[in-house]
């Protein structure tokens, strides 16, 4: 009971941070994720054929929850990539250089494994995006590996688990690393010392 109350808290406190990065957004870091998220929209939907188009073709109409799948996919695909352009900052923002430098790398085990994951969670989102909103016969790897009736029979039935899958593996990437921007955020640049 009480692991719960915590795992509540935690993700309420991450949910928060995650909000407090988004409002602290600077307009590049808002276009670059816009434009991104158009970007892929326009590849995800050109590719399983959601945006009608002659280069490919689905032998199986879209069903209802690919389309909303696929924008809230591209959607927070947008927002990951927002979250790894700097934020502009100001001359008054760059830090002087200091002698001590004993605080540099610390923690970067560990910043180094979050970024990992994350990354390992957003492409595993956006690969199982591509797999459920996609034509179950005309995805290559499903009919070879199970052959057209195998692909109906049982490939559809499962996407939409594998679309629950990478809207919750994409969300949580983004959450994450929202969140890192207010609970760890980068060091201000710091001035090129003159040296005579």
């Amino acid at each position: 009971m009480h692991r719960n109350r915590r795992r509540i808290a935690a993700l309420r406190e991450s949910l928060a941070l995650a909000w407090q990065a988004l409002r602290s957004w600077s307009t590049r870091q808002i276009l670059i994720a816009t434009a991104s998220a158009v970007a892929v929209a326009i590849v995800l939907g050109v590719a399983t054929v959601l945006i009608p188009n002659g280069l490919f073709t689905r032998e199986i109409p879209p069903v209802w929850w690919n389309y909303p799948v696929w924008l809230i996919t591209s959607a927070v695909t947008g927002l990951l990539i927002g979250t790894y352009v700097q934020p502009q900052r100001s001359a008054a923002d760059v830090v002087a250089p200091t002698p001590d430098a004993s605080h540099e790398g610390s923690g970067s085990a560990a910043s180094s494994r979050e970024e990992r994951r994350t990354g390992r969670f957003a492409v595993a989102g956006g690969m199982l995006a591509w797999f459920a909103v996609g034509c179950p016969v005309c995805n290559k790897i499903a009919l070879i590996a199970l052959g057209y009736t195998g692909a109906l029979t049982w490939f559809a039935p499962a996407q939409p688990l594998l679309a629950a899958a990478a809207l919750i593996l994409s969300t949580v990437a983004a959450v994450w690393r929202l969140r890192g921007q207010v609970a760890c955020p980068l060091p201000a640049p710091r001035a090129q010392a003159v040296t005579a």
